[in-house]
């Protein structure tokens, strides 16, 4: 499935590194290939605020879009 720019998107699995967690909403801001060919996109994730907090790189696989019958939580960013 190719995403478009500038989408909202969800995580299907947790980002340690970046304390991001499974179901966390992103932006695509850039759509590439990655070395195993499976496309891959570059995310941004935001605070509530507005505030970036990570960007990333995730393969398609990672990724799936938002549906209608879901809604937003809010949860603290863990200290790492």
């Amino acid at each position: 499935m190719a995403y478009k720019l500038f989408n909202e998107i969800v995580l299907t699995k947790d980002i340690p590194e970046k304390r991001l967690k499974k179901g966390d909403v992103a932006t695509i801001v850039d759509h590439h290939p990655v070395s195993n060919g499976e496309d891959g996109y570059s995310l941004e994730v935001f605070d509530v605020l507005g505030n970036t907090i990570a960007v990333i790189t995730l393969p398609e696989s990672a990724i799936e879009p938002l549906t209608e019958n879901e809604i937003f939580n809010v949860r603290s960013l863990e200290v790492a």
